[in-house]
């Protein structure tokens, strides 16, 4: 795990559009190019085609076309109706009914009331496609916000969708404790996000500290919660307290990232427990491919390998 600035580093690399302009031409270029190890593709027939290689290996999914922050209501309208393209291609595809999406590509950050409204058309086309759609947490600036877009979804009779908490915000374990007691599908997360300290836990102990309690909490009272880690110490305590209270793997799963960790999902499923893995795509790659760098030293490099031997 890099250090706090080092992870600033990165996402001040983020939000570069020199360099996304650069990494464009190279990232994506060819079945070996460096940012497929963490994308799966541009489009949603190359999604599509690694849910396929994935589901042969007994391995579920979540896909997720990469976009964020939308600046009109246009581009959140055209987000929309590509998550409605892409649940199309997947009942045609006949792959595994499983979303993940962001709020701000829908309109959030322009207009809240629209944002709920495209929510729910996504939400609608799941209920009569019995697809699960997960809304994924952002920066802490995000939180209340997309919690309260949760909550007036649920009262209104939607349960096919759930929701993601970080276990590097402080507030998490009291967000915890309220939407278990809705009955709401949480995932569990550490966070990829670069957060003050008025905020978000600092040291990488106090984060692992927090992810072990909310993972213990989950475990014993969520409905069929999510443990999103690539942390063998953390899978540890997530096995170690499912097996002391009779918890079995039905009544939950692990996700890890595309491309991270595949050893250790292999592994995971060959012992029976459920595996999903998020399967980020779209031209819109370039934010998350940094996040993911910033995430881990030997992310940076694996990357770097790849840029010297594509030169």
């Amino acid at each position: 795990m890099l250090d706090a600035a080092s992870k600033a580093f990165f996402h001040t690399l983020a939000g570069s559009r020199v360099l996304a302009r650069v990494a464009s031409r190279y990232g994506m270029a060819g079945p070996d190019a460096f940012a497929r190890r963490f994308v799966a593709g541009e489009s949603v027939g190359e999604a599509i085609a690694a849910v396929r290689s994935l589901e042969a290996q007994g391995l579920q999914s979540t896909l997720d076309v990469l976009g964020e922050s939308v600046s009109t209501l246009a581009e959140a309208d055209a987000a929309t109706r590509e998550y409605l393209s892409v649940m199309d291609a997947i009942v045609a595809a006949g792959i595994g009914r499983n979303l993940s999406l962001k709020l701000t590509q829908l309109g959030l950050d322009i207009d809240r009331a629209t944002c709920i409204d495209n929510l729910r058309r996504i939400l609608d086309r799941a209920q009569a496609h019995a697809f699960f759609v997960r809304i994924d947490m952002e920066s802490s600036a995000y939180t209340q916000v997309t919690l309260d877009v949760f909550e007036t979804l649920w009262s209104q009779g939607y349960r096919q969708v759930g929701v993601v908490l970080q276990s590097a915000l402080r507030r998490s374990e009291q967000d915890a404790t309220a939407l278990v007691a809705m009955g709401a599908r949480i995932r569990l997360v550490k966070g990829a996000y670069n957060e003050p300290a008025g905020v978000a836990y600092q040291n990488k102990a106090d984060v692992d500290a927090a992810y072990a309690r909310l993972t213990r909490l989950l475990l014993s009272h969520a409905t069929f919660p999510a443990i999103g880690t690539h942390d063998p110490a953390m899978i540890a305590v997530a096995r170690e307290h499912a097996a002391a209270h009779a918890i079995g793997p039905e009544r939950f799963e692990f996700q890890m990232l595309y491309g991270i960790r595949r050893d250790l999902q292999a592994a995971l499923h060959g012992e029976g427990f459920g595996m999903r893995v998020y399967i980020p795509f779209g031209t819109h790659w370039f934010p998350y491919f940094m996040r993911r760098l910033g995430e881990r030293p030997a992310n940076v490099g694996f990357v770097l390998r790849g840029v010297l031997h594509e030169r």
